[in-house]
């Protein structure tokens, strides 16, 4: 099955999120947006051998530990979505307009378009593309597991915000209902901010995606 840990990292209080296949030990690390010292004491602590780096969108709280962590590990980099590599181009403006530290660029190894997989072990994890919160933003799914990493799309009782750059409400409205909420109730997802919440949940309480009648 697939196993994950939740590693909240800057002042941000952004969930990245170490997953492993339980068969084989190993592991992704999903949006590794800083801190990487705490990163590697918990991949540390869970025995499990990191082999990539994936990335639901190119927000520096999600990508900032992205360059250095690749190189402590030497790992290769996937995701997210090709629309948000002028995201990842602008990490140093974005450094300067939160006022943090400046952040080291990277180039990922594989950008990642709807309906594609990436592998963790044995495990296998479907791409859903879903812009709005940013234009490439992607959801990773363990249809087995019944567990999506969905970042900021959707929160519990919230969804993500939508006025950065090539942000869209409508787009982003349009990514929950059409392709995450049809994937079932029973789903779990890990979001990029907060508690984890399931899509059945979601669908009866949260007031932005709430169906009318509920």
């Amino acid at each position: 099955m697939l196993q994950f840990k939740i590693i909240q990292v800057t002042p941000f209080q952004q969930n990245c999120t170490l997953l492993w296949c339980d068969e084989t030990a190993q592991a992704a690390v999903v949006d590794p947006g800083g801190d990487v010292h705490f990163i590697l004491t918990e991949i540390e602590k869970s025995k499990v051998e990191p082999t990539k780096i994936l990335l639901t969108h190119g927000h520096l709280d999600h990508v900032g530990g992205v360059a250095e962590l690749a190189d402590q590990l030497d790992l290769p980099i996937e995701g997210p979505h090709r629309d948000d590599d002028f995201w990842i181009r602008s990490l140093a403006s974005q450094s300067r307009m939160f006022g943090v530290s400046q952040v080291r660029s990277f180039t990922t190894g594989r950008w990642l378009e709807d309906g594609d997989r990436v592998t963790i072990g044995a495990r296998e994890l479907e791409v859903l593309h879903c812009p709005g919160h940013t234009p490439g933003h992607v959801v990773f799914f363990d249809r087995k597991a019944r567990l999506a990493q969905v970042g900021d799309v959707l929160f519990q009782g919230s969804i993500g915000r939508t006025d950065f750059p090539r942000g869209s409400y409508q787009d982003l409205l349009s990514s929950i209902r059409e392709r995450l909420l049809p994937l079932g109730d029973d789903v779990r997802f890990i979001s990029g901010h907060g508690p984890i919440s399931s899509f059945g949940i979601e669908r009866r309480t949260n007031p932005f995606v709430r169906e009318p009648g509920i």
